[in-house]
């Protein structure tokens, strides 16, 4: 006698097979196949649940086994699952087939809500299961898949959920289920969609002056590029880089229920919890904003059972890093190959784990440790009256910018340096709206879409390798994709030649300068393209470029 569930496990999580067999013996219960210990302890609250529910409890050895053996399961979603199957090989319901179940047991016989729903329906649709009984609270996040408007072409309409608010109602959703061939679907409905996961958001217009950044965050939402931005406090640095979401192109249907299906896992999917997303489908990009005293295990992903980190969050978004030197060094290091890869590999004993992490990194430092190089203050008589703000040594400054080193700078497309606007500017006018800069950047990724699509064929070397915005075209088809006038190749050419750029910034270079022309309706890539894409990759290796910007103090 078996009922399916399902556990939560990396990206893909795993459907469990919950076995019972009652024979007789001392009276006890047995679970085997690597239950961790509140997967064990489900034994003491499905009997005490039995006997609140009004149910008499086999006083018969019980063995509960838990398919694939050699997969340790953990955490209490099994409860439900292994109540129905004590009671189906006891003959108290019909036996059940092609029917998952998810839920936590309370000693009262309430069922709790649980991570991972609308990923294991995901899975139970692949695996040709039609049938789910889930949590009460849980039953709109599985709506999210079961609606012919958000599942998969080919399972679309074909997810029956019924919602389960104790023992009693799931026993019941069995019993007419054999009666009359359908469980009682829930009447429910999935949510119309959220704003991106962890976002605060705010207008661009809101932040006076500072051009060149608004500009270089425009060419960042429409290819995907990874932007680092720095300079003194008080320039408009994360105000303008917490508003990137407002001028985002919405995801596509398929990247919606991806994104949603990892913060189911991540058990991030929960209304009025805390800082969970709201129930309903993810179509803005993510945008995730750890702390700087994040671990790498949070950012990476990982634990004890593997779950998603930051990164993976940020999966078709943004992570941002602000007041990025006080990460750590390992974590910020450990961002390199995932930003190549799109993926980020975990290894455990029982075999690798791979989480998608296929986002935009955008970094926000000041440019010392003090935050006052390149900010003048007129009014300072500490520093001999030379107006230059900063207290810090060379050797301090070097060793805060160290911490980024060169191998990750170098996947840093574009780099702007800012100061705070000066009073002329503050009574400037606003400049354009969110509003007004999403419509270019939609325009340009709509293009990128007809471009990109189907680019990468099957059997290739980087297939698997998604190619969404011009920052992942794979480097074998940057010339094919990024054609260029004879004005354009000779800009190339001679910013190559008197940067001494890498083989990187070369690529990089060519996949904004695409970007640029996008957002300008252009097919080739000219000399205006190339220079203004060369432009952002000048700075940002040396922290004393912030002084060649226009109104910063002059160096002594």
């Amino acid at each position: 006698m078996f009922i399916n569930s399902y556990a939560p496990f990396g990206a893909e999580g795993i459907i469990i097979r919950v076995e019972a067999d009652i024979r007789r013996g001392i009276p006890g219960v047995d679970i085997t196949g690597l239950a961790e210990g509140a997967v064990r302890e489900a034994r003491e609250r499905v009997r005490a649940a039995f006997r609140n529910s009004g149910y008499a409890f086999p006083l018969d050895r019980i063995l509960i086994n838990l398919a694939p053996a050699g997969v340790k399961k953990e955490g209490a979603a099994l409860d439900l699952p292994i109540a129905l199957a004590v009671m189906a090989a006891a003959g108290l319901v019909p036996s059940p087939d092609n029917l998952m179940v998810m839920g936590e047991l309370e000693l009262s016989g309430s069922v709790r809500p649980v991570r991972g729903v609308l990923a294991a329906v995901d899975a139970g649709l692949k695996a040709g299961i039609r049938d789910f009984i889930v949590p009460a609270e849980n039953v709109r996040e599985a709506a999210i898949l079961a609606g012919k408007s958000f599942a998969d072409p080919g399972a679309a309409g074909r997810a029956r959920v019924a919602a389960a608010a104790t023992l009693q109602e799931a026993l019941h959703a069995l019993i007419v289920r054999a009666e009359s061939g359908s469980l009682p679907v829930s009447d429910f409905s999935a949510g119309k969609g959220a704003a991106a996961a962890g976002t605060v958001c705010g207008d661009f217009s809101q932040v006076r002056g500072q051009s060149r950044y608004k500009r270089a965050l425009e060419i960042a939402a429409a290819g995907g590029h990874n932007l680092l931005v720095f300079g003194p406090p008080g320039a408009g640095k994360t105000m303008l880089a917490r508003s990137l979401p407002s001028i985002m192109a919405p995801l596509t249907v398929s990247e919606s229920v991806e994104i949603t299906r990892l913060y189911s896992l991540a058990g991030q999917i929960n209304a009025g919890k805390g800082n969970a997303v709201d129930l309903s489908l993810i179509t803005r990009p993510p945008f995730r904003s750890p702390h700087h005293s994040a671990s790498a295990e949070g950012i990476l992903g990982g634990g004890k059972t593997v779950r998603p980190g930051e990164i993976s969050l940020a999966h078709y978004g943004v992570l941002f890093l602000d007041e990025a030197p006080e990460f750590r060094s390992n974590v910020l290091q450990a961002l390199r190959e995932p930003l190549e890869d799109q993926v980020i590999t975990i290894s455990r004993a029982e075999g690798p784990v791979r989480l998608p992490a296929e986002f935009q990194l955008i970094l926000a430092a000041n440019s010392c440790p003090c935050g006052r190089l390149g900010l003048r203050s007129p009014g300072n008589t500490s520093d001999g009256g030379s107006g230059l703000g900063c207290f810090c040594s060379p050797e301090e400054v070097n060793r805060y910018w160290r911490k980024f080193g060169s191998a990750l700078l170098d996947r840093i497309e574009l780099r702007v340096a800012v100061i705070p606007p000066d009073i002329k500017q503050l009574e400037e006018d606003r400049g354009e709206s969110s509003v007004e800069i999403a419509k270019r950047v939609q325009r340009a990724v709509e293009i990128q879409r007809e471009r990109l699509q189907g680019l990468i064929p099957e059997g290739s070397d980087t297939a698997g390798i998604s190619c969404r915005r011009n920052a992942r075209i794979p480097a074998g088809m940057v010339e094919r994709c990024c054609p260029l006038t004879d004005r354009g190749t000779r800009a190339l050419r001679e910013a190559m030649a008197k940067l001494a750029l890498s083989g990187r910034a070369y690529h990089g270079i060519l996949r904004v300068a695409r970007t640029i022309a996008d957002l300008e309706g252009r097919s080739s890539i000219d000399a205006d393209h190339i220079l203004e894409a060369v432009q952002y990759r000048r700075q940002g290796d040396d922290p004393y470029d912030i002084l060649m910007t226009p109104g910063a103090t002059a160096p002594l």
